[in-house]
């Protein structure tokens, strides 16, 4: 009897390992990572062009935009390059005429030709122009123009160096007026208070030292901006006003000022001495060296100004320089006053009284 072959026991069979080279004998490449397939596809196209601007930029900078507008700053260099230097030299003819333009209006020469113009209607005191005023003014009106001319040459310029990259500009501008439209409707009294201002200063309502009445506020004016003015009254109160809302401007220190000197008589006063004896003290009173050097004319004696229940109003002007009415005012009354008690003229009873009523027996 045959006996059947012994079959070996063994495990299971173990694979054979993979060979990691070709058969040229070369080691194969590793497969890609997450991240560098995530490069390879953020990366612009033209960035695989080696030796092309897009690839030198993108290498350079990293950014996709400078990269694929590689070719465009390149072939366009010269244009934009043209457009910077035109708006810079722009700006630099604009800014110096403007200076020009505010150096003259502060000098002697056009000083003195403002005055033979406005001497016939302010009279003497044309002559002494206020060059601080109109030095601030100027300076003022200046630094705006300034930014206003540089503002609109770089938005220009802007807009030519997109247009340069082929940007769609018909968005960015319907943007823009959007915005400008919200701003105007949330802005409008701002706006208002600063197109107020710029015309204030352009003509010249009032300036730094001016008293002034501006209906909301009396007194002097101590600062002028474009959206604010301020103003200090008699008892050291510093009003902040807004241009915007200034509807009316008495200015009393423009070109001349008068000084007003009002006295009470009584009804029964001998006003053709009044007017006699004023005529001569209030000449003397001007005469005076402290008030001579602020009267620009000799005083008029206007006589009876207003009759009323508690006497009669009898008045005296004086032209003098401007903010140097209270001054003499102050001079002026207080000499009149003394003059006409030393003469007799009599006065009205600060109290009158009533009659008593008769008594009955």
């Amino acid at each position: 009897m045959t006996t059947p072959p012994t079959i070996p026991l063994t495990g299971t069979p173990v694979p054979t390992p993979v060979p990691t080279t070709d058969p040229a004998g070369s080691i194969l490449p590793t497969a890609p990572s997450v991240g560098d397939l995530a490069t390879k596809v953020a990366e612009p196209v033209c960035a695989t062009d080696p030796g092309s601007w897009c690839e030198r930029f993108y290498r350079w900078t990293d950014n996709d935009f400078l990269a694929q507008s590689a070719d465009t700053i390149v072939s366009h260099a010269f244009t934009i390059t043209l457009i910077v230097l035109l708006a810079l030299l722009t700006r630099f003819l604009l800014h110096r005429a403007i200076h020009r333009l505010i150096e003259g209006a502060t000098s002697s020469r056009v000083s003195s030709l403002i005055s033979r113009r406005t001497r016939p209607q302010l009279g003497e005191s044309a002559a002494l122009p206020v060059t601080p005023r109109r030095a601030q003014r100027a300076r003022t009106i200046g630094s705006v123009l300034r930014s206003a001319s540089s503002f609109i040459v770089g938005a220009v310029a802007v807009v030519m160096i997109l247009a340069e990259f082929g940007v769609a500009l018909g968005p960015i501008l319907a943007s823009a007026g959007i915005v400008g439209i919200a701003l105007g409707f949330g802005a409008q009294n701002l706006v208002r208070d600063f197109l107020s201002g710029m015309f204030m200063l352009l003509e010249d309502q009032y300036g730094v030292g001016d008293i002034v009445d501006l209906g909301s506020a009396n007194g002097t004016v101590e600062a002028v901006g474009l959206r604010i003015t301020t103003v200090r009254d008699g008892n050291g109160t510093v009003w902040y006003v807004r241009n915007g809302e200034i509807l009316r401007v008495g200015n009393k220190s423009q070109g001349y000022a008068v000084a007003v000197a009002d006295l009470l008589l009584a009804h029964n006063a001998d006003i053709a001495q009044a007017a006699e004896i004023a005529t001569r003290v209030a000449a003397e009173a001007v005469a005076d060296t402290d008030v001579a050097e602020h009267v620009i004319e000799e005083p008029e004696v206007v006589g009876i100004e207003k009759v009323g229940p508690e006497g009669v109003t009898f008045r005296v002007t004086a032209r003098t320089a401007p903010g140097q009415q209270f001054g003499v005012q102050r001079a002026l009354i207080t000499a009149l006053t003394e003059a006409f008690d030393r003469a007799g003229l009599p006065r009205p009873l600060a109290f009158p009284t009533a009659p008593a009523p008769p008594t009955t027996k």
